[in-house]
């Protein structure tokens, strides 16, 4: 029997670096095209996720919304019916909240079916979401998330409907994302051993306990290096504390790169201190290139780091446990190597992108009818 590909939209609000982006250009450029034909929406069209999408020929439509309940919002919600209607969409996927509360309305007018994904823990985004995400949870086919820490807060806290609920991890591409040799960027290639992380710079990253417990262990190998690679808004008192703590010579701030894995590559020991995540993927990108890694116990991140084993954890609340695991690591080569050898086996093993596309594709199989 012929099976007739069919078109789904994927929304997100930009096409940045931030993670809802990521995540959806990896699902749009790897959806199996005998099946789903993919087009992306969003609100902003700028970024570096359009240029990937361009070149593997995927249409990105943009429906730029100021306010969802302004003007524009109305005007872009026609606009968004008009382009299911023409383009014969048969599914909608939205990445993250405003998108899902911008698309549920239209798909409750058509009928047709969406999912929304929920990469993240509802008490961090703004209080006008929570209450609408409310209504998308009874009206969305099914909710997607990344981590069984955000099911459980999904169905405790927010009492959406348990059997709506798919959990997808976060994949990795591997083909990218691997362990090897190369030489360092110029600003560690020096750097007798290289600590750092790789995110946003935001305040719920917690980077500043980072520098702290940096502070605390640098003397213990002379050249040592602390590696903070990414922009936003807690630069400026991140760089005050480096001051503070007088790390001006051992501390470097890069700002957001687009090839990571080189980057990841040139850190031996990748931290993680966040006080929220639900599934990182900078930490399970780290775990592919073989970094030793350490995070804190929050969230998803216990999913990915089995403790001891892949990775070591340490509990947020204490102010010396991730000074301790440093030193563990630093102290102890073959141990930091083991990890992270056992790290990269993980990622690769449980968390590929094939698995994550794989799961994603039985989530629109069901919500379609076909399985």
């Amino acid at each position: 029997m012929n099976v007739v590909a069919r078109p789904v939209l994927l929304l997100v609000r930009g096409l940045g670096i931030g993670g809802c982006e990521r995540d959806l250009t990896k699902i749009a450029l790897r959806l199996d095209r005998a099946r789903f034909l993919p087009h992306v929406g969003c609100f902003d069209s700028a970024g570096v996720r359009a240029e990937e999408l361009c070149a593997a020929g995927v249409p990105i439509v943009r429906f730029p919304v100021q306010s969802l309940i302004g003007f524009s919002g109305a005007r872009e919600s026609f606009a968004l019916g008009r382009y299911l209607r023409r383009h014969k969409i048969g599914l909608i996927h939205a990445f993250d909240a405003p998108t899902a509360v911008f698309a549920a309305p239209v798909a409750l007018t058509l009928r047709l079916p969406l999912i929304a994904s929920n990469l993240w823990f509802r008490n961090k985004i703004q209080r006008r979401y929570q209450y609408a995400l409310r209504a998308v949870d009874r009206l969305a086919r099914a909710l997607v998330v990344n981590s069984e820490a955000v099911r459980r807060h999904l169905i405790e806290d927010e009492n959406a409907p348990r059997e709506r609920i798919h959990l997808c991890h976060n994949g990795v591409e591997t083909s990218v994302f691997y362990p090897g040799e190369a030489a360092r960027p110029a600003a560690v290639r020096d750097a007798t051993l290289v600590i750092g992380s790789v995110c946003a710079l935001r305040p719920e990253k917690r980077l500043d306990r980072l520098l702290h417990a940096f502070a605390n262990v640098r003397a213990r190998t002379p050249g040592m290096k602390l590696l903070i690679v990414g922009s936003g808004e807690t630069l400026n008192d991140l760089e005050k504390q480096r001051a503070r703590l007088g790390l001006e010579d051992s501390c470097v701030f890069e700002p957001a790169q687009k090839d990571v894995a080189a980057w990841l590559r040139a850190i031996d020991i990748f931290v993680t201190p966040s006080d929220t995540e639900s599934f990182p993927n900078a930490l399970l990108e780290a775990m592919a290139c073989g970094c030793a890694v350490i995070g804190s116990r929050v969230g998803g991140i216990p999913e990915l780091i089995e403790d001891g084993q892949s990775g070591l954890l340490f509990d947020r609340e204490n102010p010396d446990a991730l000074t301790l695991a440093l030193a563990t690591l630093i102290q102890h080569p073959s141990r930091r190597r083991e990890l992270g050898a056992a790290a990269a086996a993980r990622a690769r093993d449980r968390f590929s992108m094939e698995q994550a596309v794989s799961r994603t594709q039985a989530v629109y199989d069901k919500v379609c009818g076909i399985a």
